[in-house]
């Protein structure tokens, strides 16, 4: 994988309002009242996510309404900040548009779309000869120790795949399609049309230049975002505060640059606490037991003696204080 390799992912959640007077407040594909918020994060492999991009919608929005937009400000704003060797945009089958490809294409990045299991698709897959999959060790799977085995049998294969046909010929993408199918523990507890008995598929459109096994880990590394989803809602996305759909659109953005702040000062005070939940670097370093006194006309901060956290804390503080020197270009 290339040293300098960025992730952006895209996705939406749900945030459940309450009362009558909430403006854009409706009933969404999670059956739940309430706003729809689309972010666009950033990260690689040794650093954890930032928000680069957020959107407020109404309820009912579909979740791939201003997706390519979106995409395209991410990767304006991730190349004015560094200089990435290789772009991956990741998102779920809800983005799996011609607009959305388009977009990722246009921002120089690489796509890895999770592919809606269409006619199309359900084809294309059907065509894999039972000698191109590779096994693979699924995570959460379970080791028969007796036949040597992982039962889930995770196995990956890939096949050229064009998407869009049905537009016209200059808007057709021709790209990979990397497949994972597990075996069903339960044959009869049936989700979806069997392509071949006992199995379930997941496929990923991606053009990315990664080995399979390597691209299909890479993708299911998407969830990264529901990390960050998680942590906005233990915070200031407990609630949507106001009943103005601006004045709530204006506190996604703040509560977004509230979580790159946390993150930032996070990372600089510690390496571990760097990837670490916002909850955990709010009780680590923001609600610190201190007590403030005045002494010849300075104030001081008496923090809390044997604090578990007081290397970082000083790190933060000093590194804040006395920031290294620029770069003379």
């Amino acid at each position: 994988m290339p040293t300098k390799v960025c992730f952006v992912d895209v996705d939406d959640t749900i945030r459940e309002t309450h009362g009558y007077h909430k403006q854009g407040a409706a009933y969404g594909y999670s059956k739940v009242k309430g706003l729809n918020a689309i972010l666009a994060t950033i990260s690689t492999p040794t650093a954890a996510p930032v928000i680069a991009a957020t959107r407020l919608r109404k309820g009912n929005v579909a979740s791939a309404r201003g997706a390519a937009r979106l995409i395209g400000d991410t990767l304006a704003t991730l190349r004015r900040a560094t200089t990435p060797g290789l772009v991956v945009v990741r998102a779920d089958s809800a983005y799996f548009n011609h607009d959305t490809i388009t977009a990722i294409t246009a921002g120089r990045a690489r796509f890895s779309i999770t592919a809606r299991m269409n006619t199309a698709v359900t084809k294309t897959i059907a065509t894999i000869s039972d000698q191109a999959w590779t096994p693979i060790r699924y995570p959460q799977a379970i080791f028969d120790e007796a036949q040597q085995v992982w039962i889930s049998d995770a196995e990956v294969a890939e096949v050229a795949f064009t998407a869009f046909t049905s537009r016209r010929n200059a808007d057709h993408v021709t790209a990979r399609l990397i497949v994972r199918r597990v075996r069903r523990l339960n044959p009869n507890a049936t989700t979806q049309a069997e392509l071949l008995p006992g199995y379930r598929y997941h496929a990923v459109f991606t053009n990315s230049t990664l080995a399979l096994i390597d691209a299909e880990a890479c993708h299911r590394d998407h969830a990264i975002i529901e990390a960050v989803f998680a942590d906005l809602k233990d915070g200031p996305l407990a609630h949507a505060p106001s009943g103005k759909f601006t004045a709530n659109a204006a506190w996604l953005v703040l509560a977004a640059i509230a979580f790159n702040l946390t993150r930032a000062a996070a990372r600089i005070a510690s390496e571990t606490l760097g990837r670490a939940r916002t909850a955990t670097v709010r009780r680590t370093l923001v609600s610190v037991a201190a007590r403030i006194a005045n002494q010849a006309r300075h104030w001081l901060l008496h923090l809390p003696r044997a604090w578990p956290w007081q290397t970082q804390l000083e790190h933060l503080y000093d590194t804040v204080h006395s920031p290294p020197a620029a770069a003379v270009p």
